[in-house]
């Protein structure tokens, strides 16, 4: 096809205006025209010619004020369909939506995890359940991706450091899935799926390097490099637990760490946390419960900055981001203040003024990435609108790869 064909032409005008109605529709003709650009006409056939490929449909009209009520376009959800899924060790927490992104059903359910559980079978049963309340059947899921507490090596399918979910472990876990249930399964670590919903709406719409600390009952990390997550070889790219970094805490915690130094997964979980806090007379039983409970200024928190900020100076040193982000139950119960304190600790550390601050989405960010993930592989599939920011990761051609040079 020459370059600059209307053919052409007419597929980049389509797209854009698909995008347009996915992002921000409905529409009425009026405003997409203005949105993509083209005058009445053009955008009069183009929507002619996208209600005739079934891409787009009416979508009820505007009314007010005076003269006709205008006509509303959106994007077409009935073409696919996509599920996501926040996987705990307590709690499934799923949704269902449209490729259009309109969520049909939620459904939170416990689901077994320990070792020798039918996870995928009980998995699969959860995930009938709720495509059924969404009107649909399973089969008819196009993509289904799920978050969860550990790093996922696209080569071999396994999951790993996730000892608090053992019956996911040991098995290639998005094959096994994707041939037992007839769907498409992606699994994905779910900090990283906070860090795309925090480019999709949250903080880092406009930024383009930057790093999530996850501070809960665990510890977790994603690393954003130009819009792209960085996984690494085996998928453990931002898995900061492992970080060996001196303890900087002034009081004793009864702690005893190795000479190397201690794991930061084992500084600032909620244990940790919480044993820290009860070295400067705050009791509690979790880390956010002890964060809530000291007040500003409390040399408690000065010592969980310095501590948050052991760890994250590495990835400043390395990464170099424009932004660090805070997420996380403990995150949360300190707020702006301790997001702060962090970046007050962080400077003394390292050269880069990077600001630290709490990463902004509500509710389920987990769930809310891993929806955003899969509807960006399907409307790559169904639209040909590609995001290659949220895409998920892609498993290599040899899953045994092990040299570049091989």
């Amino acid at each position: 096809m020459r370059a600059g064909s209307p053919r052409m032409l007419r597929e980049i005008n389509d797209r854009a205006a698909i995008e347009v109605l996915l992002r921000d529709g409905p529409l009425t003709r009026a405003e997409l025209e203005l949105a993509i650009g083209l005058s009445k006409p053009a955008t009069a056939q183009l929507l002619t010619r996208l209600e005739q490929d079934n891409l787009v449909t009416k979508a009820g009209v505007r009314g007010g004020g005076r003269g006709p009520r205008a006509q509303l376009w959106a994007a077409n959800g009935a073409l696919a369909f996509v599920a996501a899924v926040d996987l705990t060790p307590h709690v499934a927490d799923f949704v269902v939506a449209d490729v259009a992104g309109v969520v049909l059903a939620e459904h939170r359910t416990p689901l077994p995890v320990h070792a020798g559980a039918d996870v995928v079978g009980t998995f699969g049963e959860a995930l009938s359940k709720v495509a059924e309340e969404a009107g649909i059947e399973r089969k008819d899921l196009a993509h289904v991706v799920i978050g969860a507490q550990g790093a996922f090596d696209p080569r071999t399918g396994l999951l790993s450091s996730a000892p608090h979910i053992p019956g996911w472990l040991g098995f290639d876990v998005p094959q096994k899935l994707s041939d037992e249930l007839g769907v498409d399964v992606l699994i994905e670590n779910d900090v990283n799926l906070v860090a795309v919903e925090e480019m999709t709406v949250g903080m880092a719409q406009d930024v383009d390097d930057f790093v999530m600390v996850w501070l809960s009952e665990g510890v977790g990390g994603a690393v954003v490099i130009g819009r792209r997550l960085l996984r690494g070889a085996t998928g453990g790219g931002g898995e900061i637990d492992w970080m060996r970094v001196p303890d900087p805490a002034t009081v004793d915690t009864g702690d005893v760490w190795p000479e190397a130094g201690a794991r930061f997964g084992n500084l600032v979980d909620s244990p940790a946390i919480c044993r820290l806090a009860a070295a400067h007379g705050i009791e509690a039983q979790t880390a956010w419960e002890a964060v809530e409970k000291a007040g500003k200024g409390h040399p408690f928190l000065d010592d969980l900055a310095r501590r948050v900020a052991g760890g994250v100076a590495n990835l400043v040193a390395v990464a170099d981001p424009q932004l660090v982000l805070l997420c996380g139950d403990t995150s949360r119960a300190g707020g702006e203040e301790f997001a702060a304190l962090v970046q007050e600790k962080l400077h003394e550390l390292v050269l880069p003024r990077t600001p630290v601050g709490c990463a902004s989405v509500q509710g389920n960010a987990v769930r809310a990435g891993a929806l955003q993930s899969a509807l960006a592989t399907t409307r790559e599939d169904v639209f040909g609108v590609v995001t290659p920011t949220l895409l998920g990761s892609r498993r290599t051609e040899d899953k045994h790869l092990t040299s570049p040079n091989r």
